[in-house]
């Protein structure tokens, strides 16, 4: 059983790979779902809950797991994954996901647009230097899926 993060900016399509990984029979864990995170004041913003993170990553057998956040402290679980793989988009093209998307309403608001892109300044660039592998999440979903699908194909390591 392979254990994949997928992480990236919002409007990235994460949850929408993971949906798709989800019916080809794949675990999926969306920490975007209510009781995974936690708001932290030390890190100022969401965080994963520790406690539910480690009790998932110990589980074995079954289909490999895919797990998809983007939060502060994700870094301080990278050596329980085999793969950490960065979904990146332009910020033109992040934009217009998150206007057009129906199924979250995170970034509507200026404000909110603005954090993204300063998210994608800031924080993408240390996303970059972490993970194993990038996806280029303009391609088509499928094509996305593909490559996600693969990864929890391997044998670990």
């Amino acid at each position: 059983m392979q254990r994949v993060l997928v992480t990236g900016m919002s409007g990235t399509g994460k949850s929408s790979a993971l949906a798709a990984l989800e019916r080809l029979g794949f675990q999926v864990v969306d920490t975007d779902e209510p009781g995974w995170t936690e708001w932290s004041e030390d890190e100022g913003g969401y965080v994963w809950r520790e406690d539910r993170m480690t009790e998932l990553l110990v589980r074995q057998g079954g289909p490999s797991l895919y797990v998809s956040g983007t939060v502060s402290n994700q870094g301080r679980f990278y050596g329980r994954f085999d793969a950490v793989v960065l979904l990146s988009a332009p910020a033109e093209v992040i934009l217009s996901r998150i206007e057009n998307r129906t199924t979250n309403a995170y970034g509507k608001s200026a404000e909110q647009r603005e954090l993204v892109l300063r998210d994608l300044a800031e924080a993408e660039p240390l996303l970059r230097r972490t993970c194993t592998h990038e996806i280029d999440a303009t391609q088509p979903l499928t094509s996305i899926v593909d490559q996600l699908a693969e990864l929890g194909r391997e044998a670990p390591a």
